[in-house]
């Protein structure tokens, strides 16, 4: 039972880190891909796609990892869950997949470049919509009958879920502009502090509407966030939250740095600190446990082996990738 424990808690951070840094660097680069199509002027434009150039298929390595992590360690909640996001899951994948022929046609088919222009934008947006979706979804939880889901194929179309995606449209938008802010200079950085400020008050939005709706969708919730003595340990998570809000906001102001994609990372790590204390300890939410959906010690032990092979590797050529393409992107460079 200890071991069991054990690997439990490992798997459980390795993949709640994973998604954490699939969500950081693949949330820029669709945010990149957001405010693309804000822009009208083709140099920044060019700028703007040079920038996550080199590094935007690396990202999603990790959302690679995080699935296959899920099956391996947690088969039960992965045969709950997939079936009732089938098709935002696969909508996300056609869209990453449509905006990714886009880097490759936009610079070598002139005569086609709006078309290409608009399947970067627009993919970048479904697919940040179908994410959200899915975290509504998955907070909404899933109806399941034993060890199956039992709920329908469109239980993720809730006004819930088009809210959650909608606030992830605005946090990816908010991730891009930091990461704009980092890697260009001038009127696009400008541009770039600007639609971030705009995109922090959609991501605000988002975190007044999920914190009160997400109470009312299960009691055991509100008792966890407003019950005596929780409501006063908890509280510093919503304090720190405004005030990392307001840090943004100042830092977008001055629009240089890397403050603004610090404090951008530090607000969703505290959104996600926020939701898995709302649903903990359960993987399935508020029907199937951690322990429940483990596979057994000894698979999970044999996986850790390989996985502790696998994420150093992973580790160093993403940082690699970044140390090499550092500074700041022109348009008389590529990549």
């Amino acid at each position: 039972m200890n071991n069991s424990i054990s690997f439990v808690g490992v798997w459980t951070t390795l993949v709640a880190l994973g998604v954490y840094i699939y969500v950081l660097l693949d949330g820029f680069d669709l945010g990149i891909g957001i405010l693309y199509g804000l822009s009208t002027n083709e140099r920044h434009r060019d700028l703007m796609m040079r920038s996550i150039a080199p590094v935007w298929d690396g990202n999603e390595t990790w959302l690679v990892f995080c699935g296959v992590a899920l099956l391996a360690a947690f088969p039960l909640a992965f045969a709950i869950i997939i079936p009732a996001i089938y098709f935002p899951v696969l909508i996300m994948l056609l869209s990453l997949i449509f905006r990714g022929v886009a880097f490759e046609y936009r610079f070598t088919e002139p005569l086609r470049r709006r078309f290409w222009d608009g399947a970067f934008h627009y993919g970048s947006i479904i697919a940040t919509l179908a994410q959200g979706m899915i975290l509504g979804a998955f907070i909404q939880g899933f109806e399941t009958d034993g060890r199956h889901y039992s709920g329908h194929s469109w239980h993720f179309v809730t006004i819930f879920t088009a809210l959650t995606g909608v606030a992830l449209i605005g946090g990816y938008a908010l991730l891009g502009a930091g990461w704009l802010i980092i890697k260009t200079e001038g009127d696009l950085q400008r541009w770039a502090a600007r639609m971030g400020r705009r995109a922090l008050l959609m991501v605000i939005a988002g975190f007044i509407v999920v914190s009160i709706w997400t109470p009312l969708i299960e009691s055991h919730i509100y008792e966890r966030w407003f019950s005596w003595p929780n409501i006063a340990w908890l509280a510093p998570v919503p304090i720190a939250t405004a005030a990392i809000a307001w840090w943004c906001w100042r830092a977008l102001g001055r629009a240089t740095g890397a403050r603004p994609m610090v404090a951008a990372a530090l607000l969703f790590l505290l959104a996600y600190i926020g939701i898995g204390i709302s649903l903990w300890p359960t993987i399935v939410p508020y029907r199937v446990t951690l322990l429940e959906a483990a596979s057994t010690p000894s698979t999970q032990g044999f996986l850790l082996v390989g996985a502790l092979f696998l994420l150093p590797v992973i580790l160093m050529y993403t940082g690699w990738s970044y140390w090499v393409f550092r500074g700041k992107v022109r348009s008389d460079i590529g990549y």
